[in-house]
């Protein structure tokens, strides 16, 4: 307890950048990341992964690697955001990832307003945290490519959907897809249109 009374605050020295990507999509994982960088190290170049060209975030995602003292990329996969909602997988995805960092952060900035329960450690919400924050910034960036790249060899196994080119998301060209073949595994059963395409599909194959 200091001269004043209060108790004093924890003294900080690692802090976690926690960002996702794909929560939107009809298909496929959605990705968090959560990177701690080291100070002594930087990365020039930081910035919101969606501001950012594919080609800069391909160039920066392994600088992240290489130079962050830790990082991870958590995957939820369709079938748990359709079980717990694609909110609570986020918050879960968050979860893991941040659990997995070592070292350990003693403080973890989420981009957004939401943090979820169980980080064992202190949790900060900023809004719009990937314009304000590098270490979001670098966690927004390695989601956004990780997720990506998954996308596209996922299109190797379902070449009918496109996945390579929208990423999951509904473009007119995905929609029709899902009209002609029906969802596949990697669809999220929540969203209407790929339920409809589901039950169209068994219709006619009744």
């Amino acid at each position: 307890m200091n001269a004043e009374g209060l108790f004093p605050m924890p003294t900080v020295r690692l802090v976690a950048g926690v960002d996702e990507a794909g929560r939107g999509p009809l298909a496929g994982p959605v990705a968090v990341a959560a990177v701690i960088l080291d100070t002594r190290r930087r990365i020039r170049g930081l910035y919101d992964s969606k501001q950012l060209s594919e080609r800069k975030r391909e160039a920066l995602f392994p600088l992240i690697q290489e130079r962050a003292l830790a990082w991870r990329v958590e995957f939820v996969a369709p079938d748990e955001i359709d079980r717990l909602n694609i909110l609570q997988a986020t918050l879960e995805g968050m979860r893991r990832a941040v659990l997995a960092l070592q070292p350990f952060p003693d403080l973890v900035r989420i981009d957004g307003n939401r943090a979820p329960k169980g980080l064992n450690c202190m949790a900060e919400t900023l809004v719009g945290g990937d314009a304000i924050e590098p270490a979001i910034m670098a966690a927004s960036i390695l989601a956004k490519v990780s997720r990506d790249r998954l996308m596209v060899q996922l299109h190797a196994t379902f070449p009918q959907y496109g996945f390579d080119v929208h990423k999951g998301y509904c473009t007119r060209e995905h929609d029709a897809a899902l009209d002609a073949y029906g969802p596949c595994p990697e669809h999220r059963r929540r969203f209407v249109n790929v339920r409809s395409a589901e039950r169209a599909l068994e219709g006619v194959q009744g």
